[in-house]
């Protein structure tokens, strides 16, 4: 790579721009945002820069710094972004640059940047940003020579500097463009949302109200749509999906339900941008009087505007940010003047590269059909999860009537197995609401195997869970218990209740269990059912899997926890390191024995503290990655069982008999799907004795946390990501984890 980098965020507020020169490579990073987890953006392409021998700067107020020069652009040090992983916003400032739009503007920038040897931009931003700092990138050798024959530069300069690369990264809280699962900054904004939500359900139960929430989300309804379905909403307005013609009536009989069934509560979430099927606006205030009017509800409007980009970065939001700024560093040692522009993206659990223009037009096309009234084909074109979402929405938000549900005649069992782990109530809920759908009844046993065992089993309805979603722990109950010395209970207890399928939620004893359930087919018939996995653990320990439900809620309580220790230490002069050690690394390093050593040896020079998080990480609210996560996963699995309950049922005996091992499985993300996994299978992809998998995604990482914390160490690159080509639904073609 040779010249400079820069990164632009879209909506410009406050923006901040960095640089990193080594021999004849320059990087210029610069943020045209305010967006939460930007911070880690630049924190880690600042020092993925240095780590490759790179001078690195800070370019304040974004393309008006750029334009500007002088003070705007100014050398940094690694220690330029310490402390700022934790920070909302962005700390180089932003700002919008009218000039920049023009050509004399961005001849200005162009002076500017060749001063500096700078011919490499790596942009975080959203399409409006990434779409002009790609005309930068196709004026730039006119740009030069424009300069020369001004005899700004001279032809030298032209020559060393003749081409611009791009890289961009997608900074938006409102999720709105395609060809990336999540952008930096919406992970956040759902914490913001949720917790608001949580505040409003906690302490308005003893009140008959309902709310309306507006949300962000002008052209893009991805934050109302999974804030509603990671909160249980009533009803939720988005751009992309209007309402069908008598949604009024519609809406106020389902209110009217749930208030007749004891539901005190009801939540009505609008994003800013909604709209009717004739593209007229549908605003908070408008649904209020509606509410009003037609039922007379005590009923209250709150908008959250900015709060929801303010706070603290999320523990998902910072990972993203950070595993993204290294790949765009990657991404500029690669280019060569034929390499398009690209922006770098997350499909599923992997960063990809694709080319950035070919993702603005997408977007672009997304508004396009919104304009023309094509809603179908702009919910296709906002890609495969945000479809997955609305239908998974649709499918648990309203109860269809007796008469419309089918009638199957199959009986399913759901069961919490392990440690409880936030997420777990949500899956319940999913697994619940779409049995029913499927014409099930659903079934649920109280304290995982052993409440099974003892007869714990009871049937539950639609609206048992009802308000679930944010609940924290195993509503259901759960133990540790395996189910090998109850097996013969537990067969009599499937046979006494007719249970045809059975779905675990849980962490490694749930797949344990599995395989003991499995094994014992030879000698009870009532385990030759159809049996499903859906992981939860904060351990995040489950083969199979590259997430487990409840292990970003841990993340962000142990973030929380040492963002709040740091802080009361920031506020003084000394700066402090901080030191995280898991609970089984060292028999001998135990966590008192790193406290001593380190307050002996730093008498005088610095206070040593220690906390110790214990069972806080399993407890509190899911956060919205395990609610969404949770209530996807176990929807997919669900509608699976149905299937193979269909597969397997024998007509002529009049029962269920599934005994291969495709029958008994376990649904993970592995890398960028959702996959149906025979339990069978994954033994020969687990360590029994420490009980986890024997390749771990995840490690992959600690060289990134060890560069970024200036280790010396090498980086493996061969798993980085290579440049692909937007499809229809690619890259979210097949179904993830993402929310």
């Amino acid at each position: 790579m040779s010249g400079a980098v820069a990164v632009l965020p879209t909506n410009p507020v406050y923006t901040p721009v960095l640089l990193w020169k080594a021999q004849e490579k320059e990087l210029l990073q610069y943020n045209f945002s305010f967006e939460d987890g930007m911070n880690a953006a630049v924190r880690a392409v600042v020092r993925m820069g240095i780590y490759v021998k790179a001078k690195v700067y800070f370019v304040y107020e974004g393309y008006q710094g750029m334009v500007d020069g002088g003070d705007n652009i100014v050398e940094v040090s690694w220690e330029s972004v310490s402390s700022i992983l934790q920070v909302g916003g962005t700390v180089i400032g932003s700002a919008r640059c009218k000039s920049f739009r023009t050509r004399g503007g961005r001849l200005q920038a162009a002076y500017n940047l060749v001063q500096r040897g700078i011919t490499n931009l790596c942009v975080i931003g959203g399409d409006g940003s990434l779409t002009g700092a790609n005309l930068f990138r196709e004026e730039w050798s006119g740009l030069l020579e424009e300069l020369a024959q001004k005899g700004q530069i001279d032809e030298e300069a032209v020559k060393k500097y003749a081409y611009l690369n791009i890289v961009g990264m997608v900074g938006s809280i409102d999720n709105d463009f395609c060809g990336t699962d999540m952008t930096i900054g919406t992970d956040s904004a759902l914490h913001r949302i949720i917790e608001v939500v949580d505040a409003i359900m906690t302490t308005a139960q003893s009140h008959q109200r309902t709310f309306v929430l507006e949300v962000m989300g002008r052209h893009c309804g991805y934050l109302a749509l999974v804030s509603a379905l990671a909160c249980g909403a009533d009803w939720v307005f988005i751009p992309e999906y209007p309402p069908e013609e008598g949604w009024e009536d519609s809406m106020c009989v389902k209110l009217s339900e749930n208030r007749a069934r004891k539901k005190r509560l009801n939540i009505i979430i609008v994003a800013e941008g909604a709209i009717d099927c004739h593209n007229k606006p549908i605003t908070s205030e408008k649904v209020k009087d509606l509410v009003v009017q037609r039922l007379g509800f005590d009923t209250r409007v709150t908008i959250l505007g900015h709060v929801q980009r303010g706070g603290t970065p999320s523990a998902f939001d910072r990972i993203l940010a950070s595993r993204m700024g290294v790949e765009a560093v990657l991404a500029l040692l690669e280019a060569t003047p034929a390499t398009p522009a690209c922006v770098v993206s997350l499909s599923g659990n992997q960063a990809v590269r694709l080319p950035l223009m070919e993702c603005v037009q997408m977007t672009q096309e997304v508004q396009k059909a919104m304009d023309e009234g094509r809603f179908v084909e702009a919910v296709k074109l906002r890609g495969r999860s945000f479809e997955n979402n609305l239908n998974t929405y649709k499918l648990l938000s309203h109860k269809k009537t007796d008469a419309e549900l089918p009638m199957t005649n199959f009986n399913v069992a759901v069961l919490n197995v392990g440690a409880p782990a936030a997420g777990m109530n949500a899956a319940v809920r999913a697994a619940v609401r779409v049995g029913i759908t499927e014409g099930h009844k659903m079934f649920a046993v109280i304290d995982g195997f052993e409440g099974f065992a003892r007869g714990k089993i009871k049937e539950i309805s639609w609206g048992d869970v009802g308000g679930w979603t944010g609940q924290g722990g195993s509503i259901l109950g759960t133990k540790r218990t395996l189910p090998a010395k109850y097996l013969e209970k537990i067969a009599d207890q499937m046979r006494t209740n007719n249970i045809n399928a059975l779905m675990v939620i849980g962490g490694f004893e749930a797949y344990l269990g599995l395989l003991e359930l499995s094994a014992a087919r030879e000698k009870y018939d009532e385990f030759c059912v159809p049996m499903v996995m859906v992981p939860a653990t904060v351990s995040n320990n489950v083969p199979g899997s590259d997430f487990s439900i409840g292990a970003d809620t841990a993340l962000n309580t142990i973030t929380d926890a040492n963002v709040e220790h740091l802080t009361e230490k920031m506020k003084t002069s000394i700066q402090r390191g901080l030191v995280l050690r898991n609970e089984n690394c060292n028999e001998n390093y135990t966590t008192d024995f790193i406290y001593q050593l380190y307050s002996e040896e730093g008498k005088g020079v610095f206070d040593c503290r220690k906390n110790v998080l214990g069972h806080m990480q399993q407890g509190g609210a899911p956060s919205p990655f395990d609610r969404n996560f949770g209530t996807k996963i176990s929807a997919k699995a669900m509608q699976w069982i149905s299937k193979k309950l269909k597969e397997t049922y024998r007509k002529g005996a009049g029962k269920i008999f599934a005994n291969t091992d495709d029958s008994v499985c376990l649904l993970g993300m592995r890398r960028r799907n959702l996959v149906f996994q025979p339990v069978a299978e994954l033994k020969t992809e687990t360590d029994f004795v420490h009980r986890i998998p024997k390749e771990q995604w995840w490690l992959k990482l600690r060289p990134l946390m060890k560069i970024l914390a200036k280790y010396k160490t090498s980086y493996d690159v061969s798993d980085s990501g290579q440049l692909e080509h937007v499809a229809m639904h690619s890259p979210k073609e097949a179904e993830t984890g993402a929310i």
